[in-house]
């Protein structure tokens, strides 16, 4: 872990923080909520020994970068133009993208704004589903699954935050990352008062592993990565001049079927029955794997980029 050289770079009016390692053909690894750069720990130094140039960013809002202070400055086009600031910044032209949670939501819109950026995908846990132009998206995810959906539940500023303060660090990161609920994850208002004790750490995720993220998370809080929730129905009005364009780069779908996103009613059907397929033509593999949760880049960090590298060395 030393290895790995830790910058900061100016990008789309914002101090982004940025972890590398290697040098070679670049792979651009795209964190989720609630987590950062640390995510990728495992794989950096694995591809950064295959011969690439492993980068991993703290996202807007997250760890050492930059956090605006308005959700309305979270949109996907603040991301990605994020990572197009970032990718001039370094001088590189195109990447290999992967992207796990939220960072798979902004691979895919990455891909879709800007081909020109990215050789090959490899995304993870959230599927791409074209914009809805009837519904916006937050009104759908509560018609699907009412108020107390954790997504309806992170709109209102401060709200959930207030929440996730009742709970000791350590024990809500420990809550997030190890849970292998596959139900649809609701949060009841009182649901933090009464949080049982987590059970004991698994092999994958050590105390040093909580700590990492429990100081990052104490030092910023979660406003930052909520606020890409708070933003998703502004992101639904600005992206509608994309609608009806597929993605048209070369991809592979990766999930574990312990992951709550694979579990949401249609979900399965749509990835292997080919509606997934309609709206990303180039997809190429769709890899399921078994016993696997929803943060399987830490669980499974050498299977993944197993996954990864015989991927992307065909191109």
């Amino acid at each position: 872990m030393e290895k790995i050289e830790h910058t900061t770079v100016s990008t789309n009016g914002i101090n982004m923080h940025v972890a590398s390692i290697g040098s070679g053909p670049v792979v651009l690894f795209l964190h989720g909520f609630p987590d950062l750069w640390y995510s990728w720990r495992h794989q950096l130094l694995s591809f950064a020994d295959l011969g690439y140039r492993a980068i991993a960013p703290d996202l807007r809002g997250y760890g050492d970068s930059d956090s605006p202070p308005s959700h309305e400055s979270y949109t996907l086009l603040h991301i990605v133009g994020d990572l197009v600031g970032l990718l001039d910044s370094l001088g590189v032209d195109q990447v290999f993208l992967v992207g796990h949670d939220w960072g798979a939501i902004i691979a895919w819109w990455m891909c879709m704004i800007r081909p020109d950026r990215v050789k090959a995908l490899v995304n993870m846990s959230v599927e791409f589903h074209p914009r809805n132009p009837s519904v916006k998206t937050v009104d759908a995810f509560k018609a699907l699954f009412g108020e107390d959906y954790y997504i309806c539940r992170f709109q209102e500023p401060g709200d959930i935050e207030e929440d996730f303060a009742l709970v000791d660090m350590k024990k809500l990161v420990n809550g997030f990352f190890t849970s292998h609920n596959t139900r649809p994850p609701c949060i009841p208002k009182s649901v933090f008062k009464y949080l049982p004790d987590p059970p004991a750490l698994p092999a994958w995720f050590t105390e040093q592993d909580v700590c990492f993220y429990a100081d990052k998370f104490s030092q910023k809080g979660f406003t930052g990565g909520l606020n890409y929730y708070r933003a998703m129905n502004l992101s639904w009005e600005l992206t509608a001049p994309w609608d009806g364009l597929q993605i048209k780069v070369p991809v592979k779908y990766i999930t574990g079927d312990l992951d709550p996103t694979y579990h949401i009613p249609g979900t399965k059907e749509y990835i292997h029955d080919g509606g997934l397929k309609k709206h990303v033509p180039f997809l190429q593999e769709v890899v399921v794997m078994e016993g696997v949760g929803h943060f399987l880049q830490q669980e499974k960090p050498k299977e993944i980029t197993d996954h990864i590298y015989g991927f992307f060395k065909k191109f």
